[in-house]
């Protein structure tokens, strides 16, 4: 009997420290990337991406293995710079060259030559499973996508813009609904799209045509914005709140909060942190035992939701998100940007 106690004690004192023990690593992640915001000279994508995905894996990431993925493939980033040529004259050719070379790493199949025999390079595909990482919010993830060879909105965009980081350039994340993608700026073309899921550059016309983004919601930055760095750690900030609502589902919120205040803090008018904050003020009210003090916390509510509406927020449904999605590869020669194809795909 002694020692079945012992056991059972044993048992839930170690779930105890595990728990623990990933508390910290969530603790630790968000301090992280609320540095990059405090400072931006301690901006790094890459590890904001990574230190999210080590905590919701509780430390198992192997970050020297991934870390060792992303330079093979700046490696070779490097060289198609250095030995293709790109038919683009202006003179901001150097970034163009670069960005040109993530998007074949990420789009398409390469002839590379080692030790004087030719081998195939397989770019990464589109994974319909789990779009959403609603089974496992680690299908999202780019070191699953840099293991699997295939991703989504969520990942392939993301590992996209740390390739463009690890060759000196820039890339600017972009939001739609349900949505992430690229966004840059060249002086012949001015700014385009660069849509990772399909490998095509498509216009504005196809981010309309789900009808799903309201012009409040361009001209509020809700959607189609190109993310600055501090906004682009905003996103990581809300993967680590889902992440962490994941790894802990019945959690106090307390956490939850502190990362939608920091990620609206950083970007005041992203939908999907407004959004998480009226939500943990919803659940206060519906616990709130005092009714007096529950009907005026619902009255705030009712002004965050008004909120959320005004800026031009509105609800896509999964399903016709993917309906839309598709409609990308269905109606290309209606949606891509057809200016693009002299200098993106040489």
């Amino acid at each position: 009997m002694k020692i079945n106690l012992l056991i059972i004690f044993y048992l839930i004192f170690s779930v105890s420290v595990k728990a623990q023990s990933q508390e910290t690593l969530y603790m630790d992640s968000f301090i992280t990337l609320n540095s990059m915001l405090v400072d931006g000279s301690k901006y790094n994508f890459k590890q904001a991406v990574l230190s999210v995905e080590n905590a919701y894996l509780n430390g198992t990431l192997d970050i020297a293995k991934v870390d060792k993925e992303i330079r093979t493939l700046t490696v070779l980033c490097n060289s198609l710079v250095e030995n293709r040529f790109l038919a683009y004259g202006e003179n901001d050719k150097k970034d163009v060259n670069k960005w040109a070379a993530a998007y074949q790493v990420m789009c398409d199949s390469i002839p590379i030559i080692v030790n004087n025999k030719e081998y195939n390079y397989i770019p990464f595909k589109y994974d319909f499973n789990d779009v959403f990482g609603n089974e496992d919010i680690s299908n999202m993830f780019v070191s699953k996508l840099l293991n699997s060879r295939k991703g989504n909105c969520h990942s392939l965009p993301y590992l996209y813009k740390i390739l463009c980081e690890e060759q000196g350039t820039t890339a600017q994340l972009a939001l739609a609904p349900n949505h992430v993608y690229i966004k840059h700026q060249n002086k012949k073309n001015g700014w385009y799209n660069t849509e990772l899921t399909s490998g095509i550059f498509p216009n504005d016309s196809w981010l309309m045509a789900s009808g799903f983004i309201h012009l409040d919601a361009i001209r509020n930055g809700v959607y189609m914005k190109a993310l600055n760095n501090n906004e682009s750690i905003a996103l990581l900030i809300i993967d680590l709140a889902n992440a962490y609502q994941k790894s802990f589902p019945e959690n106090d919120g307390v956490f939850l909060m502190k990362c939608a205040d920091a990620a609206i803090a950083a970007y005041p008018n992203f939908a999907t942190a407004l959004i998480l904050k009226a939500e943990l003020h919803k659940k206060r009210v519906e616990n709130e035992v005092d009714a007096q003090k529950a009907n005026a916390d619902f009255k705030l509510l009712e002004i965050e939701y008004a909120h959320i509406h005004e800026i031009g927020y509105r609800f896509m449904p999964e399903e016709m998100y993917l309906n839309w999605l598709g409609s990308l590869k269905t109606e290309r020669d209606k949606y891509e940007n057809k200016k693009l194809n002299t200098f993106n795909k040489q």
